[in-house]
């Protein structure tokens, strides 16, 4: 870490990799779009994409379409697929630039066929079924319609189907009759696209991160791994699928000193010490992700051990007490990582919040420079 660096969050690239090694095997033979959205899950969009390109996925997932331009502006030639288009939203752009865009319903294949024949490109679109997650795609009585517009674009020219898709409610809890019934309302939906000549040559895919580790029948041709790419189990209970976590955040003690017993720390005095300790000024707050409900509880690993926050988290900082143990300005603290070292991991955190663990990475913030190792070189 630099000397004017409060903080990083480092990133092993080679644990990517590691990863999308563990998805492949899972796979079975089935494509790998790797969901890089969300500056790829916190871990940095492009460096990411990159990894994962190299370790054996063929494909990158993007939420929005800016997020896809900006791929392809840094030089990724492979297929990407954004799948929210909101309403306004030009397409122009994702047409000039080859993004592949999701339509689930007429209104937003009219607009992606309006961007085609302004800018004279043949759009790939990937239709999606709602199968009973009730967020984006056709619900399934819309599904019929949603075809045979299709098959009408396609007869004009400007758009070609490439996919056909949806998106599980409940595929990280092992066993939830949701799953079965999806997959049996997306076979038929394939079915109906079969019969209206439009999915014959159509990719279909369906898993994420849960599915493709846990449920073979998902796998189709394609699967779309988010959260496991980046290491972090999508169903903790069943442990972490020989997945290797790829975030380590920390940051250096800005200020460290003696106080007496009874001292009230931080904000509204949560913690009192209750001797004479030092404490220790970590620069980190919920401005860069370090959540306020971590408060006078969350855990971190400083002076050889572990150590629970003291007080109140702020936007900027926080407090550990380090009892009578050497800690000094410039000293290193490992808020969460891999748990190599003892240090808390990204899961222990998101536990203690009641949350889960993309939201303990993609929350933290952009004041936080990302480093990033391959094998344990920067």
């Amino acid at each position: 870490m630099s000397a004017v660096t409060p903080a990083e969050a480092r990133v092993d690239l080679s644990a990517i990799a590691h990863n999308i090694g563990v998805l492949r095997e899972h796979a079975s033979g089935a494509e790998v779009m790797a969901v890089v959205k969300a500056d790829g899950y916190g871990h940095g969009m492009v460096q990411s994409a990159r990894a994962c390109l190299e370790a054996g996925a063929t494909r990158l997932g993007a939420a929005l379409v800016s997020e896809a331009v900006a791929l392809r502006e840094a030089g990724f030639t492979v297929p990407i697929l954004a799948w929210i288009i909101t309403p306004g939203e030009s397409l122009d752009a994702a047409a000039e630039h080859g993004i592949e865009l999701s339509a689930g319903s007429t209104v937003i294949l009219d607009r992606i066929a309006d961007a085609a024949r302004r800018t004279g490109r043949t759009v790939r679109v990937h239709l999606k079924v709602d199968t009973g997650i009730s967020r984006g795609g056709a619900p399934l009585a819309a599904w019929p319609e949603l075809l045979d517009r299709a098959a009408a674009l396609r007869a004009e020219g400007v758009i070609e189907v490439t996919g056909l898709w949806s998106h599980f409610a409940c595929a990280d809890i092992p066993g939830h009759p949701s799953i079965a019934a999806q997959l049996d309302a997306f076979d038929e939906a394939v079915t109906q696209a079969d019969k209206k000549g439009v999915g014959a040559d159509a990719i279909r895919h369906f898993a994420n991160s849960a599915a493709v580790l846990t449920i073979p029948r998902a796998r189709y041709d394609m699967v779309r791994p988010g959260i496991a790419i980046y290491g972090l189990s999508p169903i903790p209970e069943l442990g972490d699928f020989g997945l290797r976590p790829a975030m380590t955040l920390v940051a250096r003690v800005a200020l460290a000193k003696r106080v007496p017993p009874g001292s009230g720390v931080s904000y509204a005095h949560l913690y009192v010490t209750d001797r004479e300790t030092t404490l220790g000024l970590v620069p980190l707050g919920y401005a860069d992700g370090v959540m306020r409900g971590l408060s006078n509880r969350g855990e971190v690993f400083a002076a050889g051990r572990r150590r629970r926050i003291a007080g109140r988290v702020c936007m900027d900082q926080f407090v550990i007490d380090v009892g009578d143990d050497p800690l000094a300005a410039g000293d290193e603290v490992i808020l969460f990582g891999p748990g190599d070292h003892g240090e808390p991991t990204a899961q222990e955190w998101a536990d203690s919040l009641g949350t889960i663990t993309h939201e303990i990475v993609t929350r933290i913030g952009s004041r936080v420079p990302r480093v990033y190792r391959y094998d344990g070189v920067r």
